[in-house]
């Protein structure tokens, strides 16, 4: 969950704060039966309730600041059903429409919002999917020959971070690989 300390910090060591990026992340490869209530809550409050309280404490600050750029780290599930995250699915989802909603609000104060859709990126996320052997059906549903990696996502973070964006809000990056092109 988002702490509001870390906004404090950041405006006491940096003396504003102009971009904030969400990227948290947790999932579940249960069947939707096999659910209990505190399991799909859990996945959406670290997915979507802590980004959506890292814009709360983050937006006053950049207003203060004139404008900044806020990124939500989603997900292509996101966009597209992947078997078995139905909680992770539905609040990646939910991100996207945080975003687009947040970046209408926020013009008015020059404050852009976006989302990021990574595709199968190599972290210790999916590390466990991997070492049970679901390598080869990833890079199958991975038109380019590889699975990403982290450097991928961060430079389209850098680059919704940056002045060069500075005309795009409300939009999805989609760096997957090729996997929603299908």
């Amino acid at each position: 969950m988002f702490e509001p300390q870390v906004v404090e910090k950041a405006v006491a060591t940096f003396g504003k704060v102009d971009v904030l990026v969400n990227n948290a992340g947790v999932s579940t490869d249960k069947k939707l039966e096999q659910f209990d209530v505190e399991q799909w809550n859990k996945v959406m409050s670290i997915n979507l309730t802590g980004c959506m309280l890292g814009m709360k404490y983050a937006v006053p600050e950049m207003k203060k600041a004139g404008g900044g750029s806020v990124i939500h780290i989603s997900s292509i599930a996101g966009l597209v059903a992947l078997n078995y995250t139905n909680a992770y699915t539905a609040a990646k989802g939910a991100l996207r429409s945080l975003a687009k909603a947040s970046a209408v609000e926020l013009v008015p104060d020059n404050i852009r919002v976006n989302s990021v859709h990574p595709g199968i990126i190599v972290t210790p996320m999916i590390q466990e999917a991997l070492n049970h052997g679901a390598g080869q059906m990833f890079e199958r549903g991975t038109p380019l020959p590889r699975l990403g990696k982290p450097e991928d996502i961060a430079y389209g973070v850098l680059y919704l971070a940056s002045d060069e964006s500075s005309f795009v809000t409300g939009t999805e990056l989609v760096i997957d690989g090729g996997w929603t092109a299908r």
